[in-house]
């Protein structure tokens, strides 16, 4: 997890470029996702480890439901900054950092 978040705040200060932009998402997915995994591993003693993430949100919501809209963000973000043909919108990025950040304190809290 750590490294990922600390990769997404790097590129995040070279994010003007549209391509970065993507990237930035992308690692802030990732990093939330880990993240996540921290969190349902303290806290209900396992995480979720299905390839489709948004069943994971369930396990969260139970684990930490604070978390849960968090994780919500950023998947809904993952594909369009992934695969999508437009560069993601500033906008996106900061709320995909926040959402990421904000999973990387609970997971150090946990």
């Amino acid at each position: 997890m750590r490294q990922f978040v600390e990769a997404t705040e790097i590129l995040l200060e070279l994010a003007d470029d549209d391509e970065l932009r993507d990237a930035v998402v992308t690692l802030a997915v990732h990093a939330g996702i880990a993240a996540s995994d921290v969190i349902c591993l303290r806290r209900l003693g396992y995480y979720w480890q299905s390839g489709n993430h948004h069943e994971a949100i369930e396990h969260l919501q139970r684990a930490e439901p604070a978390c849960a809209r968090h994780l919500t963000t950023l998947l809904a973000l993952k594909t369009r900054a992934g695969y999508g043909h437009d560069a993601i919108s500033p906008s996106n990025v900061a709320r995909s950092v926040r959402a990421m950040r904000h999973l990387a304190d609970a997971a150090r809290a946990a």
